[in-house]
């Protein structure tokens, strides 16, 4: 199913961007704003426009351009200037596009990171630069990165975080395998380290566990992970690899990491001739997920989060505008919820809303620009599949 949206996304990325593939670590930078979309100098703000950098593992995958083609709505609507680079989760990359966006004369710069580590030296940039920072899909532990933590909690230019509840989405997956009937699941990851990953792979552990300890006849198991990256191919082998060690497998978890590799697992899974035996689930959704839930090569899915970055962008344009202040001493949370499909059925709604049309207007994305942080929160909070009709008066 081509969906209008998804392929206008597409080819604007094209034209923003050189055309980078996440497997090979490649990284590109684009700018685009109400007004142009070509690569701009270090001096572009000069003119007083707003400019906002967005340091994102790929703005050309799944999962990034329709994150790419949300921000630049906001940005038209608010006349203001983005410019993308595109990382790959190399972490070296990662580190230097926030220098590459300051030294732009970007005022305010969102990261999608790929682990903790790396927000250390991103703080210190902005920090040193004054340039307000904020991340989405992304939050820092504060158990297990306590220092780069306190280093955010310290920081005037750090805004805060927009992140998903991850163990709770992988449990929510997994319950979804395990109703199903699966029992034999392999797990596909894409970067060692990474810090949604770990997140979602404690919900896929904590599900097994919990069904396991309710059904001691019925044991389900979840195999080790299998790493991808974030490329199709990756994706493909990581799915060769664990049907190949279990002939039992009934069902398959490419976690994640932008919709690529779940793009190569399912069609190993169709290669080898077994889409429909092996049931998939996945977070990121795909432009044809509602024909894949209807032939059975997709069993379930949680995603429509493209909207987590324009949180984050909204955050970080009214820090620069001075809307919010006194950064230093508070860490903004800025939760987002996932929405989960597990038939065509489910899908039809949020087709509607999120994929035949953007679930905010112009006006409405004006409207958000003006909310204060609390608002922003619970703005971010309530999208859903439900809010999205009721405003659009459906």
């Amino acid at each position: 199913m081509k969906k209008k949206l998804i392929s206008l996304a597409l080819s604007l990325c094209m034209l923003g961007s050189m055309l980078a593939g996440c497997g090979n670590a490649a990284d590109s930078t684009s700018s685009s704003s109400s007004s142009t979309s070509n690569t701009q100098t270090a001096n572009a703000a000069s003119d007083g426009k707003i400019k906002i950098g967005v340091s994102i593992w790929s703005s050309t995958d799944v999962l990034g351009s329709q994150c790419k083609l949300i921000l630049d709505e906001a940005a038209e609507a608010l006349g203001v200037e983005v410019m993308y680079v595109d990382q790959g989760h190399v972490s070296e990359k990662v580190t230097a596009s926030v220098e590459q966006l300051c030294a732009a004369g970007c005022q305010g710069i969102i990261i999608c990171n790929s682990s903790d580590t790396e927000m250390a030296s991103a703080i210190k940039t902005c920090n040193d630069n004054q340039v307000y920072l904020a991340q989405f899909f992304r939050i820092i532990s504060q158990e297990n990165s306590a220092d780069i933590y306190q280093a955010a909690l310290d920081s005037e230019y750090y805004v805060g975080a927009v992140h998903e509840n991850e163990p709770e989405n992988g449990e929510k997956l997994v319950q979804i395998l395990l109703e199903k009937g699966d029992r034999n699941i392999g797990l596909i990851g894409w970067e060692q380290g990474d810090a949604t990953w770990l997140g979602r792979w404690e919900g896929y552990k904590a599900g097994v566990e919990k069904w396991n300890a309710a059904h001691p006849d019925d044991q389900a198991v979840l195999s080790e992970p299998q790493y991808a990256g974030t490329s199709s191919e990756g994706g493909s082998k990581a799915a060769e690899a664990l049907m190949s060690a279990n002939p039992d497998l009934d069902a398959l978890i490419p976690a994640g990491g932008g919709g690529d590799p779940l793009q190569g697992a399912i069609a190993a899974v169709e290669r080898a001739g077994k889409t429909g035996q092996i049931d998939i689930v996945s977070t990121d959704f795909l432009p044809d997920l509602g024909d894949r839930l209807a032939n059975g090569s997709m069993a379930g899915e949680s995603g429509g989060h493209y909207c987590d970055p324009l949180f984050a962008f909204m955050a970080v344009y009214n820090a620069i505008r001075g809307n919010y202040s006194d950064f230093g001493g508070k860490f903004e949370d800025i939760k987002f919820p996932y929405l989960y499909v597990a038939s065509a059925e489910d899908y039809k709604d949020y087709e509607k809303y999120f994929v035949d049309q953007l679930p905010y207007t112009a006006e409405e994305l004006v409207a958000m620009s003006n909310l204060d942080m609390e608002g922003l929160k619970a703005a971010a909070a309530k999208l859903s599949i439900e809010d999205a009709a009721a405003r659009s008066g459906s």
